[in-house]
């Protein structure tokens, strides 16, 4: 079972009209696909429609309304989550929020990275908040990730980075610390279920 591909979750945490996130998943799930140690579900949420008001659900009640199931499901699935996010106003997208909030039991002792892309700061600013969320939710942020400086730039025409060069070495580093931290959290959890 440790030896096992590990279910990674790539969650597209954009939701904007006319958003840069389409070209940045197809290029990171180009990268990820010929690994045999990985197994991706990438979650767009966009195709998840979060209301703005949840009324009376409490994710930690496990109680959750019908349009919540699916996603849940999926997450619940998942060893561990690639998180691909703007930074729009140094944060991240309120669907991103919507995400994490809506959720509780299935992000525990699970590890995450960052795929983060934005002006010249390519969205770390959104990922030094992101980090603070995980910590509450008892996911563990690695700190190994991919920043897109200038994301726009950086790919061409047909949607291919313009210098592989650029993050590759940063896309094999994170690669190989999330496929640790998984396979360790989902043997861990296995031996002795976590509770938080």
């Amino acid at each position: 079972m440790t030896d096992a591909p590990v279910r990674i979750a790539v969650i597209i945490g954009s939701t904007r009209e006319g958003r840069f996130a389409d070209t940045v998943a197809r290029w990171f799930v180009a990268e990820a696909s010929g690994r045999e140690d990985l197994d991706l579900d990438v979650v767009d949420l966009l195709d998840v429609d979060f209301p703005t008001r949840l009324g009376g659900h409490h994710p930690a009640s496990g109680i959750r309304p019908e349009f919540v199931r699916p996603f849940a499901d999926r997450m619940a699935a998942a060893d561990g989550f690639v998180i691909l996010t703007p930074e729009y106003n140094h944060g991240y997208p309120a669907s991103l929020k919507a995400a994490l909030d809506a959720l509780h039991a299935e992000w525990r002792a699970k590890p995450a990275a960052f795929v983060s892309y934005g002006g010249a700061s390519g969205g770390i600013r959104a990922v030094e908040q992101l980090r603070q969320v995980l910590g509450e939710l008892h996911m563990v942020a690695i700190r190994d990730g991919v920043s897109l400086p200038l994301a726009r730039s950086l790919f061409g025409e047909d949607g291919a980075l313009i210098d592989p060069g650029f993050v590759g070495p940063a896309v094999k580093v994170m690669f190989e610390r999330l496929t640790w931290w998984a396979r360790a959290l989902r043997a861990a959890r296995i031996a002795d279920p976590y509770a938080a």
